[in-house]
């Protein structure tokens, strides 16, 4: 029988759904995090080339930083814990290795933050942070994920399919890539999804972070480019 109140679960579920979407008003479109320069001089021609620089990121960066700090910062809103919340806040902004990467996390960052108010999240916890417009986008995602009652893990899915699906629409428009094409290419590096969050749910905190030299420097040579359709 159908019912107009869904479970606790199907609640988290379509907050999850709205967390990750594209549509979620926080400017990730307007980044290609260095994927633009690639295409610019021509490390990035095909769908092979762009798979191999995205799956790249996905298993030596975001699994070894992002994924391990969005489930500490999502644990430490669980316990209110504002000084450990501050702390992995800093640590993650620290890991941008260019001014460009650090300007896409902090400006996602600080339009979740401006959203959730609007819905009506509280955000006590990182009001110091928000005066400070220094909030990191997996900061951010991990107070509207707890507060939503989405599973930790859970809530990594999101994280990375929101960031796959915003790389790969980068590549449909540089590459370019046609549609069945993309959607090929994102097939494929879905399946890297369920091992990156094994890796960092696995590493300890000596072990948190990566480098990624070509990537810092297609995004600091990206701020040079004479013309861009992404932002810098």
């Amino acid at each position: 029988m159908a019912t107009n109140n869904p479970s606790l679960s199907d609640q988290s579920l379509l907050r999850l759904l709205q967390l990750s979407s594209a549509a979620l008003p926080v400017g990730a479109y307007a980044f290609s995090q260095g994927f633009e320069y690639g295409v610019e001089k021509g490390w990035l021609m095909d769908a092979e080339k762009s798979f191999d620089w995205l799956s790249m990121q996905m298993q030596e960066s975001l699994a070894k930083t992002d994924v391990p700090v969005l489930l500490r910062q999502w644990q430490h809103v669980e316990e209110q814990n504002g000084q450990a919340f501050d702390y992995w806040n800093s640590v993650i902004l620290a890991c941008r290795e260019t001014e460009e990467l650090r300007l896409s996390d902090t400006a996602q960052g600080v339009a979740l933050v401006k959203l959730l108010e609007q819905l009506n999240v509280p955000i006590n916890l990182i009001d110091q942070l928000h005066q400070r417009q220094d909030i990191s986008f997996v900061s951010a995602f991990a107070l509207a994920a707890n507060y939503w009652q989405i599973d930790k893990h859970n809530c990594c899915y999101g994280y990375l399919w929101s960031w796959l699906e915003n790389q790969i629409a980068a590549a449909t428009k540089l590459v370019p890539l046609g549609q069945v094409a993309a959607q090929q290419l994102l097939s494929r590096l879905l399946e890297s999804i369920p091992e990156a969050i094994e890796i960092g749910s696995d590493i300890n905190e000596q072990q948190i972070g990566a480098s990624l030299p070509a990537l810092a420097m297609a995004s600091s040579w990206h701020e040079m480019q004479y013309s861009r359709l992404f932002r810098s």
